[in-house]
């Protein structure tokens, strides 16, 4: 793991915020979710700050507890988590029929853990799309160290108003990312602009199931934490997912909750009720060392004050997402492969 130390964990949070203005930060954060009476259209209108303030709180916590790559996997018995991770990754690339020299894009790439994953594998060219930039500044450094510069970078920009020309990239994938945009129509739209004519985008989705029941209160309050916990505007249906591809333009290959292929549970990483070494981290046992861990480096002045606040929504954020996958009600591996037409196909 890149980042292992405590003062490794301290230095880095808050990311590009000033150290005396964490708190703040965190305040006005947490007001903009339903959990604290925050409304949806609020989220939505005002996302990029939003999403870039919940990723200077907690990307030092995520690289802590679970290295390169921000993301769930399905799991077989006998497999770790972060081997279960890297074949997470290799099968998107395999999904993708990436070949060697292709160009491509990963859409809210993080710190880049999964697209040099990817890039290694399929011998290809990545390139991380983030609107965070001290996410950026830190994949960077992580390509530098894995010498990987020529062949995969970032650029920082908004997924609804990216940056490049028409048809550029032979593929284009995104991992528990597009689930911030505030208009999925507008952002598959973003990506269809981007990638070349009969080619494929994939992409694993947050959403909530065929079960989620917006009447029940336990299952608003389990998506209401997951959202906070997560600097998610709103949660979509996967229904919803495949409409707003349609609209887009997208045909859809073929699509499927991987939760139905897990041996083992995609949240068993976050369930108290799980021990393991290799993920320490994530356990209760973990998260309670690491919680009076910040306590005392917050106490000290080494970490800013406010990261107490970090700890504790992304603890709310762990048992929403316990919660959620227990009662069925929300996947965060929601995936589809879609192709973009030949303009020929089309008429």
């Amino acid at each position: 793991m890149s980042k292992s130390g405590a003062l490794d964990l301290a230095t880095g949070l808050g990311g590009k915020i000033d150290k005396d203005n964490v708190l703040s930060a965190v305040d006005k954060y947490e007001k903009y979710h339903g959990y604290y009476g925050g409304e949806e259209e609020e989220r939505k209108a005002n996302y990029t700050d939003m999403v870039n303030k919940y990723y200077d709180l907690v990307t030092s916590f995520y690289e802590y507890g679970w290295g390169e790559s921000f993301h769930f996997a399905p799991r077989w018995k006998g497999e770790s988590l972060r081997e279960s991770i890297k074949r997470h990754e290799h099968f998107l690339a395999l999904q993708l029929g990436l070949k060697p020299g292709q160009k491509v894009l990963d859409v809210g790439c993080g710190i880049g853990g999964p697209l040099r994953e990817i890039s290694k594998f399929s011998s290809t060219s990545v390139t991380g799309l983030n609107n965070n930039e001290y996410q950026i500044v830190r994949g960077k450094a992580l390509n530098r160290a894995e010498g990987v510069e020529k062949t995969c970078d970032f650029v920082k920009a908004d997924f609804m108003k990216m940056p490049f020309t028409d048809n550029t990239f032979d593929a284009v994938y995104a991992i528990e990312a597009t689930c911030h945009a505030p208009d999925p129509v507008g952002c598959y739209k973003e990506i269809y602009r981007v990638l070349k004519p009969g080619q494929y985008f994939a992409a694993y989705e947050w959403c909530m199931t065929s079960s989620f029941d917006p009447n029940n209160e336990g299952h608003k309050k389990i998506k209401a934490e997951i959202e906070l916990g997560n600097g998610l505007p709103d949660i979509r249906f996967t229904g919803q997912c495949l409409e707003a591809l349609k609209k887009a333009g997208f045909e859809v290959v073929w699509e499927k909750d991987l939760v139905e292929d897990s041996a083992l549970p995609w949240y068993l990483p976050l369930d108290k009720s799980h021990f393991s070494l290799s993920g320490f981290r994530l356990t209760a046992a973990g998260r309670f060392v690491t919680k009076n861990l910040v306590k005392a480096l917050e106490y000290v002045g080494i970490a800013p004050k406010g990261s107490q606040r970090v700890q504790e929504f992304l603890e709310k954020a762990a048992e929403g997402l316990v919660e959620g996958g227990r009662k069925e009600i929300f996947t965060p591996l929601y995936f589809f492969v879609a192709r973009k037409p030949h303009s020929e196909d089309s008429q």
